[in-house]
This record gives structure tokens, sequence and C-alpha cells, in this order.
């Protein structure tokens, strides 16, 4: 089921092509995202309600919810439900809390004092993916953060579903955030409302989300041509399991095909020191998959993944690391050595009682991350995403005299007089 490839064989080129996902080597994805981009911006809601009777067959009179109408759809699950979404917007909440911190003042030199202060993202896009599975949970782990961060406005976009309505969890979210309209529309064409702005869809400062393919390219393209920044890449969702003797092969099949589940553009990776270990995880798959309602889109997915084996478990290390998962769990009985080493990952589970769905849903930790290899660079949404931090000086008398011969000579040696002359003039 998952093909299998010795890392000690593997030349660089062989190495590359595996570690290379989610490309769009014809630009047919950007074409037609590029189309989108220009038809939303130019004819706004018309195009929306176009794309929505064209991709989610439905024909809209609005495009948004009101609060009203959100409590009706909220009202419609069950009291286990809404216990299981509160536990999860409590165990966020108090993780993300802790990450709004003053930072002290620094005194650089006598009377030159420096400092910083955040400042709340006025103005947030919130996109919640809404095709085959619907997500309440993304909206849980951006709306909380958002919220802590004290953003003024927060504009929720989400696919429309059967009936012309959202989905009863993700609007008893939106109760529990606050959060009193959502907007019907979704893939490519949502960014696009959120970046340029129709006369329902607020335009919005930063956009949050992840997606599928058009969804990441849409995000990309939109901060050069709107000016709209975004949170990071979050295309199509990964997960790479390092694992080797210890490990049970059900606990590994069943979270490769978590993974797997999201979509068939999803990718499950299984590195291991174990071969017996990699051909026990290929029964499990087959059987947990017979069982499984997804198990199409699944299957999908599974094959274009496969499985890594290693000689130790540096080398399976150094291979997560080139790969970057978005999601990287560890199942090994000697774990603790092995987290210094890890240098890119959106977001760790160690041990064999950890499965990544645990963070997925209600652990605390944040489950938009960066993908595509992208969490080489890129960390995954946090309170900080939600605001920007404006730095603050102030400086005495003393402290001019400290610091102004200095900035006289910098500014004359690089040619700026008149940088230096708004020091001379205070001096003299």
């Amino acid at each position: 089921m998952l093909k299998t490839f010795s890392y000690s064989s593997l030349g660089e080129l062989e190495l590359q092509q595996l570690l290379t996902r989610n490309t769009d080597p014809s630009n047919a994805i950007q074409e037609s995202v590029l189309s989108i981009l220009d038809d939303v911006q130019t004819n706004g809601d018309a195009a929306l309600k176009g794309y929505a009777e064209r991709f989610d067959g439905i024909r809209l009179e609005s495009l948004c919810l009101t609060a009203h109408e959100i409590a009706s759809l909220a009202s419609t699950i069950g009291r286990e439900q809404q216990r299981a979404l509160e536990i999860a917007f409590a165990n966020i909440h108090r993780f993300h809390e802790t990450q709004l911190r003053k930072e002290r003042p620094v005194e650089t030199m006598p009377g030159v004092k420096c400092w910083r202060e955040p400042r709340p993202i006025e103005k947030v896009g919130l996109y919640i993916p809404g095709g085959s599975a619907v997500l309440p949970s993304t909206l849980l782990m951006l709306g909380v953060p958002a919220r802590i961060a004290g953003c003024k406005e927060i504009v929720v976009c989400s696919p429309p579903q059967a009936g012309g309505g959202i989905n009863g969890y993700v609007a008893y979210c939106l109760q529990l955030l606050r959060i009193d309209n959502v907007y019907l529309v979704g893939g490519a064409q949502a960014i696009a409302a959120m970046a340029y702005g129709t006369k329902t869809v607020p335009k919005v400062d930063k956009i949050f989300g992840p997606g599928n393919q058009y969804v990441t390219k849409a995000k990309s393209l939109v901060q050069s041509l709107a000016q709209v920044s975004i949170d990071m890449p979050a295309g199509p969702s990964e997960v790479l399991v390092i694992a080797d003797h210890t490990a049970n092969p059900e606990y590994v099949a069943a979270d490769l095909l978590a993974q797997a589940e999201h979509g068939a553009d999803s990718q499950a990776l299984l590195v291991s020191t174990d071969p017996r270990l990699i051909d026990e995880v290929q029964l499990a798959l087959s059987a947990q998959l017979a069982k499984l309602p997804r198990a199409a889109v699944a299957t999908k997915a599974l094959a274009n993944s496969y499985a890594i084996l290693c000689n130790t478990l540096d080398e399976a290390i150094a291979f997560s690391n080139r790969y970057a998962p978005e999601h990287l769990i560890v199942e090994t009985d000697e774990w603790e050595p092995l987290l210094r080493k890890i240098s890119n990952a959106g977001s760790v589970f160690v041990g064999h009682l950890t499965p990544e769905s645990a963070g997925d849903y209600a652990s605390g930790t944040n489950h938009t991350l960066p993908t595509s290899g992208f969490a080489r660079s890129y960390s995954g949404v946090s309170v900080d995403s939600f605001v920007k931090k404006i730095t603050f000086q102030h400086i005495t008398a003393e402290g001019l005299r400290h610091i102004g011969p200095t900035v006289e000579i910098l500014a004359e040696l690089e040619g700026l007089q008149a940088h230096k002359n708004a020091v001379s003039v205070r001096l003299d």
C-alpha cells in the first residue's frame, strides 16, 4: 500500500523528488485562481453568488448569515457535541492566553529607553474550509487567538452547505467566539472577497486559514496583488511518523489514516528503523482502511504517500528535518533525546499515546500549521499572528549627550547630512 524506499540508497535527485509536494508545474492552478481573483475584484457579490452556484450547487439569495440565523443553526446540535466544543474552546484559550505578554523596556544606554508594545490587527479574515469535511475546530483555532489579541473585526468565510446555511457545529463555535455574522463563500473566491472586499464581505488586513491548493495559491497571490498579508502557506495536510521497533503498528496505521482522510492531496509518511514494523503497519492500514467512511479519499492520499526505511533514528530525524512536516509524530520509547534534534516541524507529538488528532481538536495547541516544507521558516498560528508589535523610544538630555555623537558620525559616513543635523541642532 505504501511504497517503501531505503534512505541510505536514495540519491539526491530521488530524495528531492520525494520531498517535493503540491507543485503546480504547468501553472494551471495559478491561472485559474488569477481568473477568480479578477472576477471577484470586478464583479463583487455577483461573482461570489455565481461561484456558489457553480462549485457548491446552491443559488444564494444572501451571502451573509445573521446572529439570529446562526443561533437557529447552533440549536440543532446535541448537548454532548456542545460540551465537546466547549472543552476544546477552553483548552485552546488556556494555551493561547499565555502568549500575550508585555515586554519590559530596555535602557540601551543611560537616558536611552526602547520598548515594544503589541497592537491587535484591526480587521482579520478567517477562512474555514467546508468541502468534503466541515471543520469547526479550525474556527476555534483561529477565532480564539484573534479574540485574545483583541482584533476589532473578525470576518469569517465558509462554503455554504446544503440548504444555503452552515454546519450547526460551526454555528455553535461562532456563538462561543461571539461572532455575529458569517459569509457563505468558499475556495479561492473567499480569499479574493476578503482581500478586495465586496458590497457584502468586508476587506480585511490579514487572512488566516488552511485550504486546498487553490486556496493556498490565492493567499500567496493576494499578498502582492491586494497588499493584504496572510498567516502562512497552509495547504493540503500532511503527517510524518517516526517509529522504531517499540511502536505499535495499529497506532501508527491509525495516525497515518487520520491524516490521509483529510483529502486526496494529503500525504502520510512513515519513517522507521524497523522493516518488520513497516510490514505490520501495511497490514494494519488495509484492515483499518476497510472500515473508514472516507476510505476512498484516504486511499487516494496513501497512493501519494510512502515509507522510508532508515538505519538509525538520527537518519530518520535527518530526513524529517529535510521534509519539514506540518505534523511530526515520534512513536518511540526513548523520544526525549530526539527532541533537541528536531529543527523543522509545524507541531510535534511525542510518545505512543499522543495522537495528532488530539492537537487537531482539543489539547490546546493550534492546528493551523505550515505545510509543503514551509515549516523550515514559518511557525503555526498563535496570538502573535494576530498582533503587530510597535517599537517606541524616549531619549532624555543625558541620553542625547551619550548617543548623539555616535549618530552624528554614522550619519556623516553615510553622507546623510540632514540626519546628522537632526541630532546636532538638539545638542547645540
